[in-house]
């Protein structure tokens, strides 16, 4: 019993590690704002101004659903185009989980935008039900 307990600790502690919302490739150690995807959705309903970034890729944002007002930069393009990005908004950004969204986050901040991560992800926006477009 005492050795289930210590296996499961263990297990626990590495997939915490691994689903953090840090890794090697980042070069800051801070965590990023955070929002939930039903702050996400009211802010949507309310019209409030800020920029919603995917960084997933091409196929995830066709195959596996987006939301209609993110625009599509996929995380290892995005240094590459900053200049595509507001400077007077906040850009909220959204991935799959809230993994690739929270290292876009911090990307963002060390050049200098104000960013947001929503946790959970496109899997959370659609397990919450909210409105899904599909393909082009």
């Amino acid at each position: 019993m005492k050795y289930r307990f210590l296996l499961l600790l263990m297990i626990g502690l590495a997939l915490l590690t691994a689903c953090g919302t840090t890794t090697a490739s980042t070069s800051t150690t801070s965590t990023p704002a955070n929002i939930t995807v039903a702050r996400l959705k009211s802010m949507l309903d309310q019209n409030e101004t800020f920029f919603l970034l995917d960084v997933r890729t091409p196929a995830e944002f066709v195959q596996d659903g987006r939301i209609a007002q993110a625009t599509l930069i996929p995380l290892q393009e995005l240094e590459q185009r900053l200049s595509e990005l507001p400077t007077d908004k906040t850009i909220v950004c959204i991935c799959r989980s809230g993994n690739r969204s929270s290292v876009a986050c911090n990307l963002l901040k060390e050049r200098g935008y104000q960013a947001i991560n929503v946790t959970g992800g496109m899997n959370e926006w659609k397990a919450a039900g909210y409105p899904t477009v599909f393909g082009q």
